[in-house]
């Protein structure tokens, strides 16, 4: 009984869902371009932002930019893994489909279920973030709105009265993404490449002018930078190497989003040459934009200062540049709306495949029969995320949301060696070198990380992981098309007579 939890996905049968054509299948319309757009577009968010000057400020100093080296390479190892995936099953499953292949039905369950936690979660905590830099724009221009933007509604739950804070710019936020996505594909790419344009351009001006100021006040930056690595202060995390891994596990959490680009497998023109490459452009583009900013960010302003809520904002105001606000404002804007919409994305495209595969109702799956986007699920989830968005904080979303990804990063890097092991005929566009060195490596951090996190936060995952399996228990296992072959393929042969 428990082996048939543990039944596998033929390798097989992905293939055969990848390579179907015809109206009950996704659109195949991105290119290399509209790949690696998605996924700067995921990860560049509120964190390059807004976490460079938290970690620098209470673990690193200007250390920072040894940390986000750290970070990125973590990442490195996990995106090599998606790659291999990716470009030998090209499916919207991700994560997910990546599980079901190798570890069976129960661990693709969990996966799917956790990646509900890093999509529709973070982008309702994403929708958050705009909405304050939405305000903060506002305010620059003296703006005045003849309704109030977060008004209260009175609520009653188990008989007991409260107030919630209803956040209207979030909630239109996630309401005209989901409009976006369930127009079509290649109009989100589009929508995507044009956000990421704009959040690029502020970073790559932040940038610019930051190194004007550099070569002009050398002396000045050497003075900030020094002591490069802060002594540590007599605990764990607070500056010296200990708080150079700690600053890691904090801006790791600003590379979350680029696994996305996988659920987007199915509507690659060319999957098993263009998903590597926008996997790990991407993440490659990042990396070298989040050093930058933060080398630069140290030198212009002491790191002890950088304990604010905008302190790119702050470093632009420093050296001159008093529409650093308006900038960094413009940026933040065009870079949260992108993250939303290739979470958003990422997130019905996984139910979508989980549906396929019979573990989630069919409604789920069923595509528009003009725009063949999965419209339904797409809206539901995006009424959900817009719900979290309206009436819910920024509390314990966001390290919920990393549990959920990091997970998700730990089965991906086990199952490259898992398949490396009992199938190495299969073929394989692109092969993730040093097997197993890199899967390891990619599993230690991802785990280091997880276990990183605060109590709170895991009670919360396990408690949604448990509301999983109710689900899983009660319908997907009895609906599954896996367990159903199984099932047909054990049955008794009854033979009628002679």
């Amino acid at each position: 009984m428990a082996s048939k939890l543990f039944a596998t996905k033929p390798i097989s049968n992905i293939l055969a869902e990848a390579e179907g054509a015809g109206e009950h299948t996704l659109k195949r319309a991105l290119g290399p371009v509209n790949l690696i757009t998605l996924g700067i577009g995921a990860i560049i968010g509120a964190g390059i932002f807004v976490l460079t000057g938290t970690a620098a400020a209470q673990f690193a100093g200007p250390a920072i930019v040894i940390s986000y080296m750290i970070a990125g390479a973590g990442c490195v190892f996990a995106g090599l893994c998606y790659a291999e995936f990716a470009s030998m099953l090209p499916i919207a499953g991700s994560a997910y489909t990546y599980g079901y292949a190798t570890m069976g039905e129960l661990v693709a369950w969990i996966i799917g279920w956790a990646l509900v936690l890093e999509y529709a979660f973070g982008a309702a905590t994403v929708a958050v973030g705009w909405s304050g830099f939405v305000s903060s724009l506002l305010e620059f221009f003296g703006t005045k709105l003849p309704f109030n933007a977060t008004p209260s509604v009175a609520l009653t739950l188990f008989g007991h009265p409260f107030k919630a804070q209803v956040d209207i710019f979030a909630l239109s936020a996630i309401v005209i993404i989901t409009i976006v996505l369930v127009v079509g594909v290649r109009e989100s790419a589009n929508f995507n490449s044009g956000a990421v344009m704009i959040k690029v351009s502020v970073v790559l001006v932040f940038i610019g002018l930051a190194l004007a100021f550099a070569f002009g006040h050398w002396h000045h930056m050497m003075t900030n930078w020094q002591p490069f690595i802060p002594r540590n202060r007599g605990h764990f995390g607070q500056f010296g190497w200990s708080g150079i891994m700690r600053g890691a596990g904090v801006v790791f959490f600003a590379y979350i989003g680029f696994d996305a680009v996988s659920t987007a497998a199915q509507e690659a023109k060319n999957p098993q040459k263009d998903m590597p490459f926008g996997i790990l452009g991407s993440l490659i583009v990042c990396t070298v934009l989040y050093i930058f900013v933060a080398g630069l960010l140290t030198g212009i302003k002491p790191y002890s200062s950088l304990n604010v809520p905008a302190p790119v904002a702050d470093g632009a105001a420093a050296i001159g540049v008093r529409w650093g606000v308006l900038l960094i404002d413009l940026g933040a804007i065009a870079g949260l709306a992108s993250v939303m919409l290739v979470m958003l994305l990422g997130q019905s495209r996984v139910l979508y495949t989980m549906s396929c595969d019979g573990l989630l109702w069919k409604w789920v799956g069923r595509l528009h029969p003009r725009f063949r986007t999965p419209y339904i699920i797409s809206i539901v989830v995006g009424t959900f995320a817009a719900l979290l968005a309206a009436f819910l904080p920024i509390t314990l979303l966001g390290e919920l949301v990393s549990l959920g990804t990091l997970l998700a990063f730990t089965i991906v890097c086990l199952g490259v060696w898992v398949l490396r092991v009992r199938q190495p005929e299969l073929h394989r566009p692109f092969r993730t070198p040093w097997v197993p060195v890199v899967p390891i490596c990619g599993m230690i951090v991802s785990l280091a990380l997880m276990l990183s996190l605060d109590e709170p936060a895991w009670i919360g995952f396990g408690s949604w992981l448990i509301i999983g399996q109710i689900i899983y228990f009660t319908y997907s296992r009895r609906h599954s098309n896996v367990q159903r072959a199984l099932a047909a393929a054990t049955k008794p042969d009854v033979r009628v007579g002679r």
